[in-house]
């Protein structure tokens, strides 16, 4: 599903007049589907009271659309106008028509005592623009009468007012809405910070809008459906080379638990076989708990730390291995990055490789790294790898996430996962494509590792580097949403993931049985 900026989304509406569909058909059908929507989350409007802040623009005229019809099905709706006139306003000439009662933003709100449903519909997509005194005054008595009644539900019409639709950023007054239906595609500021967490439950609502006209547009957010159709098939005649070999390599003496990570990961979505290469001292700790795992037990420089001579070892092994992966808990001692060195610049270029952790950082104090490197890698940083590996701050990364994601996935022509809330995977061609999912409970140590695990072990079946990170973000995201589920969002651990992968494909698989 395509994810667009302020200015995409004005050139697909004014594309739509060409297409057959004007601003008045778009308009109704986006009224109708946020009075539908709002219908699906009540079970009825019938009786309820509804109150629509409506605006001076498009948004305000789809709030008005809503309004007519939520007053057909019952509803006792009541309109509050900011800088609409009466008398040339079609839509709101026929709310009035109607017998719907309004009052101007200039006055005061009606109490809000009974309102079951406040919908804001005063400032839809667009550059967040400053809130005149008399928006603020009226979100801040909707605000108020949220606080002192929170069974008081707020519905943002597109966006909450005061977001904006390209990065996030959002005035002090912006309500927090307990729901937004966007229209059309979904808007880039919905799933960036500080606005994300204005947003409350996404609706994605279909306005008729066609997709070829978004065609053009780079960046998507990926779906269910997307991640179904691209799940490796599982013939019945397989066998455990059919689904991929993956050689991991991992672990010191201060990070044994990262090894374990990403090897099971790997497993979970499905790989064929996987090895673990990791400092000889640590494999009887780690055949304690992978059972499933085949081992190359590693040269030593010290007790848990890997030597560097066991590059050369490891590259006469490698052939025999679809994908590697790289780095996770390996640490930065001197030995173990002249390891790193010496195995990953002379690697295969056309060998499929995850770099995460240590090989990152790896890299960081490594000048001009990156033409030394295949095509076929996938970067898995955090932001403060991200920091290290391009010389800015932690800050000037998240206030930009996309940006800096494509810039760099570019000018390295590498696949760069940019890890996080929304993670972000860009491509060397520029295209980007971002997780619908953010989860406080990821924000554990660990969780990395089961992602870049979940993404070599779906390469390893023959995903292409775009492709398997993709699926695996959105797998290791819906697996931490089980978890949520059932934990709640504090005390999630890395290991609860584990055995949530398979079930999370296992639904993917049967939702789209059901087609």
């Amino acid at each position: 599903m395509k994810l667009v900026t302020a200015e995409q989304m004005r050139e697909i509406d004014g594309r739509c007049a060409g297409a057959g569909l004007p601003t008045e058909v778009l308009m109704e059908n986006a009224g109708l589907a946020v009075a539908k929507e709002l219908e699906r989350l009540l079970g009825t409007v019938a009786g309820s009271q509804i109150l629509v802040l409506v605006g001076p623009g498009n948004n305000g005229g789809d709030g008005l659309v809503a309004a007519r019809h939520l007053h057909d099905w019952g509803a006792k709706v009541h309109l509050h106008l900011h800088r609409r006139e009466t008398g040339a306003d079609k839509n709101l000439s026929i709310a009035l028509e109607r017998g719907i009662t309004y009052t101007q933003a200039e006055g005061e709100l009606p109490p809000l005592d009974s309102t079951a449903v406040v919908i804001d519909a005063l400032f839809g997509t667009g550059r967040l623009r400053p809130l005149d005194e008399t928006i603020k005054r009226i979100l801040a008595q909707v605000r108020a009468a949220k606080e002192s009644r929170p069974d008081l539900s707020i519905m943002a019409l597109d966006l909450p007012s005061g977001l904006d639709a390209d990065t996030g950023a959002t005035d002090h007054a912006c309500l927090a809405a307990d729901v937004t239906v966007t229209l059309g595609f979904p808007k880039l500021g919905l799933f960036s910070f500080p606005g994300a967490e204005k947003v409350g439950k996404l609706i994605i609502a279909d306005i008729g809008i066609p997709s070829s006209l978004a065609e053009d547009v780079s960046t998507e957010l990926i779906t269910a459906d997307e991640v179904a159709a691209a799940l490796p098939r599982r013939p019945l005649d397989a066998n455990k080379g059919t689904f991929g070999r993956v050689l991991v390599v991992a672990g010191s003496i201060n990070y044994i638990g990262a090894a374990y990570l990403a090897c099971s990961a790997a497993i979970r979505v499905g790989a064929g076989l996987v090895t673990l290469a990791t400092p000889k001292s640590l494999q009887p700790i780690l055949a304690s708990k992978l059972t499933e795992v085949t081992y190359a037990p590693l040269p030593e420089a010290e007790p848990g730390i890997v030597h560097p001579e066991a590059a050369q070892l490891l590259l006469e092994w490698l052939a025999g291995y679809d994908v590697l992966l790289l780095g996770c808990g390996l640490g930065q001692s001197p030995a173990a990055m002249e390891f790193i060195r010496a195995f990953l610049f002379s690697l295969p270029r056309d060998k499929p490789t995850i770099l995460d952790a240590d090989a990152l950082n790896t890299l960081a104090k490594t000048p001009d790294w990156w033409p030394r490197l295949g095509p076929r890698a996938v970067l898995t940083p955090h932001p403060g790898e991200m920091s290290r590996l391009i010389g800015l701050s932690v800050p000037e990364i998240q206030s930009n996430r996309l940006q800096r994601a494509q810039e760099y996935a570019v000018r390295w022509q590498q696949t760069v996962v940019l890890k996080g809330a929304y993670t972000i995977i860009a491509a060397p061609d520029g295209r980007a494509k971002l997780s619908p999912i953010a989860n406080a409970g990821l924000a554990s140590a660990g969780t990395g590792d089961v992602l870049c695990g979940a993404i070599a072990g779906l390469m390893a079946q023959g995903l292409e580097p775009l492709a398997a990170s993709s699926c695996g973000v959105y797998l290791h995201a819906m697996a931490g949403e089980l978890v949520k589920g059932e934990l709640g969002d504090a005390g999630m651990v890395a290991t609860d993931l584990l055995p949530k992968l398979p079930l999370v494909i296992k639904g993917l698989k049967e939702s789209r049985r059901l087609l």
